[in-house]
């Protein structure tokens, strides 16, 4: 997999909402994964409405750390001005509830699904039947059965593991060099760059926290007081 080049593009902002939280500018080397029509290179990685209204990334990689519910997708995808993807278990929600979940967030408007990596084969399968949007599975170890994965269904692979995410990557394309790869590329440029070069298509983006970012406000502000 070769990584594209950065191109410059003209760019025109407002008088008041200029201040965006930018996504960092080596994603844009990757080839990017086109779903439904829509070419798409980074995800911010977060369900907060104000950093999602205030972002340029591509799309929304709504996963959070609490059983999933369908108000909170609800308001996220309703409120966004991008594409999202949701997260519906796979891990403690599993079952019926990940069917039941799935099938919600398609009606909502969601243009995925999110399935945490302990989702058993036959759980993967059934939800991929159930909707008509992609599936998207993660992958934590390089000990995953990515056939199997496939097999069941899993359109989209979304690779998170850590320092070892470029690795875990590069195994994958030994096995299937077409599958689509999300990753999550770390902070750091450079680490985003082994990322896409290893063979990862999409990278999910963590963005700072509302605290650190306001806390940059207050300091600009305190300073212009001075």
């Amino acid at each position: 997999m070769n990584a594209g080049s950065i191109k410059e593009v003209r760019e025109i902002n407002g008088k008041l909402r200029y201040n965006i939280l930018r996504v960092p500018k080596e994603v844009q080397m990757a080839s990017g994964i086109v779903v439904h029509g829509k070419r798409i290179k980074s995800l911010v990685f977060t369900t907060d409405l104000a950093i999602i209204k205030n972002c340029d990334a591509d799309a929304v990689f709504a996963v959070y750390p609490f059983t999933p519910q369908q108000s909170i997708s609800d308001a996220i995808i309703k409120h966004s001005s991008m594409p999202v993807f949701c997260g519906v278990g796979g891990g403690t929600t599993k079952g019926l509830r990940t069917i039941s979940l799935a099938k919600d967030v398609e009606c909502q408007g969601a243009w995925g699904v999110v399935l945490n990596a302990p989702i058993s084969n036959l759980n993967l399968k059934v939800v991929s039947e159930a909707i008509d949007i992609p599936t998207i599975v993660t992958v934590i170890s390089e000990d995953t059965d990515i056939n199997a994965r496939i097999n069941a269904g899993a359109a989209i692979l979304n690779v998170a593991g850590g320092k070892d995410t470029p690795a875990i990557i590069r195994k994958i394309r030994e096995i299937d060099d077409e599958i689509p790869i999300i990753a999550t590329g770390g902070g750091d440029p450079d680490t985003i760059v082994e990322t896409i070069k290893a063979g990862a298509n999409a990278i999910t983006y963590t963005p700072p926290s509302i605290q650190d970012l306001f806390r940059t406000v207050m300091i600009g502000y305190r300073e212009s007081l001075k």
